[in-house]
């Protein structure tokens, strides 16, 4: 029988997930099968093609629960496609001529890996499914296995996806500092922009957890510094419909009432009118090696800033962006439990050769499963009718109607 050899990569944005699953895969791989090699992959698929990588030693192993306690990525990230040739090259990874998932396949080949994990959102794993569709089209005996991280939540058909949770609670301690800004000045608009380009999962469980820390806390009567000035007074997400106008109106009423406004935005809320907007007046817009557009060149936060503004009479306005601070974080304790799950599981399919991105599959009744790769995608909207979201709208008192 072959001896395995397991390689591991993280790849795309940073979700607070990474470490802890890099730490769990080695720790579980050490208790189940200790012989079995490891190695990871650095900068992602970046690494894979270039053949840089970090043999996991035994002292690694022996320390790999500290990792639980870091955010970020021990082994790096880098966002490659591996079926897209021409940025490829651009990039050094490949030479002319060559096909990136040949040499990906080829390098595994030759460092003699028999398992790989993959971990990352949507394209991280749809780049897997292509690798892996490669391999077993051509003959190489090797597993993929697949974790699904990203802080948008929106992979198909994953119920949870890793390190969500947690950058739904550091965003609201991110913007219960934030929010004492509305005590700086008079007629102040805030405008806290959240990760999310899809999906406006993150905005509203952020909000729901801001909500929650501004619901604890004790206040003086008769000071400006009051419940009223921690209230979140809009929320938009790419899910939603409002009439710009109608909004402003409702809103001029909260800053007449209140002196400041707080409004809570996904990413991606109007992301497409805004695109449209600059394309039509002949801007070229920024695209990633996937094909998506570079949001963080859009700024989405500031257009929001700059239509509410001036319909309020704002005499101060700001946008704040949690979506760094939050990423970065260390996973939580909800999602320590979440990852545990899912790298068990994964250890235990490598070890079977069952391929797939683990996760809780909505199309099962939400079972903890391998998930066939043809079956993950990307853009999972957010379920608006969910019961807590109609919670959160209640207590900002905003009318909305879904998009569609």
């Amino acid at each position: 029988m072959a001896k395995k050899k397991v390689a591991m990569l993280t790849a795309g944005g940073l979700a607070p997930c990474l470490s802890s699953a890099v730490g769990g895969l080695i720790e579980r791989y050490t208790d189940v099968a200790p012989d079995i090699e490891l190695v990871a992959y650095r900068s992602g698929y970046q690494g894979l093609l270039l053949a840089d990588r970090i043999e996991i030693t035994r002292e690694m192993r022996d320390k790999a629960a500290i990792l639980h306690r870091h955010g970020g990525s021990p082994i790096g990230n880098s966002r490659v496609k591996l079926t897209n040739a021409a940025d490829c090259v651009k990039r050094g990874l490949v030479q002319e001529g060559e096909n990136p998932l040949r040499v990906a396949a080829e390098r595994l080949a030759s460092d003699g890996v028999t398992i790989l994990h993959t971990i990352g959102g949507d394209d991280t794993n749809t780049t897997a499914a292509d690798l892996a569709a490669y391999l077993g089209a051509n003959g190489y005996d090797l597993t993929v296995v697949g974790l699904p991280k990203t802080v948008d939540n929106d992979v198909v058909p994953i119920r949870q996806s890793l390190g969500a949770w947690t950058a739904a609670e550091y965003g609201a301690r991110f913007f219960d500092n934030v929010s004492n800004e509305q005590s700086a000045a008079p007629k102040t608009l805030v405008v806290h922009e959240v990760m999310g380009r899809h999906s406006g999962w993150l905005t509203a469980a952020t909000a729901r957890s801001y909500i929650k820390i501004a619901s604890e806390k004790e206040f003086v009567g008769g000071f400006m510094m009051n419940a009223q000035m921690k209230n979140i007074d809009g929320l938009y997400l790419p899910e939603m419909a409002f009439d710009l106008e109608a909004e402003a109106e409702r809103l001029r009423g909260v800053m007449a009432k209140a002196g400041s406004v707080t409004l809570f935005v996904s990413e991606g809320a109007c992301l497409d009118a805004i695109v449209a907007e600059r394309e039509a007046a002949g801007e070229t817009i920024k695209r990633d090696a996937f094909g998506h557009v570079k949001i963080d060149t859009i700024n989405v936060g500031n257009w929001f800033s700059k239509q509410f503004a001036n319909l309020l009479g704002a005499e101060r306005s700001m946008v704040q962006k949690s979506g760094y601070y939050a990423r970065s974080a260390p996973a939580n304790a909800d999602d320590l439990r979440l990852i545990q799950g899912m790298v068990d599981l994964a250890v235990e399919s490598a070890l079977n050769k069952v391929s797939g991105v683990t996760g809780h599959d909505e199309d099962q009744n939400g079972k903890l499963r391998t998930i066939e790769f043809p079956r993950i995608k990307g853009g999972k909207h957010f379920d608006t009718s969910a019961k807590w979201f109609g919670e959160v709208m209640d207590n900002i008192g905003q009318s909305w109607s879904a998009v569609g």
